[in-house]
């Protein structure tokens, strides 16, 4: 059984920065469609970034382009999220899930297509 951990979470006042971890425990798991969501009070899995098996093509929600940066290392397999100049709104609990086999443009932002999950990591931002 595969284990997604995220790590990085934490509080930081708005316009900060945290760098979010999703660790998988099987090797070469990375290579996989990886995305992260967030868990408010008023949306259950909101997409807020993912990546291609071949980290070739990164995708954001409109709300996180431009401060948010999602990245990948297969040899560490490991996922990242950079986020930068954080808002209040940003706050959530943010988790990190994997697709295995193939996503499409559209689909990639669908969390019900992703089969693994992580327990999430939170975020707090204070204004």
């Amino acid at each position: 059984q595969v284990q997604l951990v995220e790590s990085g979470g934490g509080a930081v006042q708005a316009g900060g920065s945290l760098r979010l971890s999703c660790a998988a425990s099987t090797r070469a798991f990375t290579r996989n469609t990886l995305g992260w969501f967030r868990r408010t009070p008023e949306k259950e899995r909101e997409f807020v970034a993912a990546i291609s098996r071949s980290s070739d093509h990164t995708y954001y929600a409109d709300s996180v382009k431009g401060r948010f940066t999602i990245s990948k290392d297969d040899a560490k397999n490991t996922v990242y999220l950079q986020m930068n100049s954080l808002k209040p709104e940003d706050a959530a609990v943010y988790r990190c899930a994997a697709i295995v086999g193939q996503a499409t443009t559209q689909s990639i932002r669908n969390p019900k297509l992703y089969s693994y999950w992580g327990q999430g990591t939170q975020v707090t931002v204070s204004s």
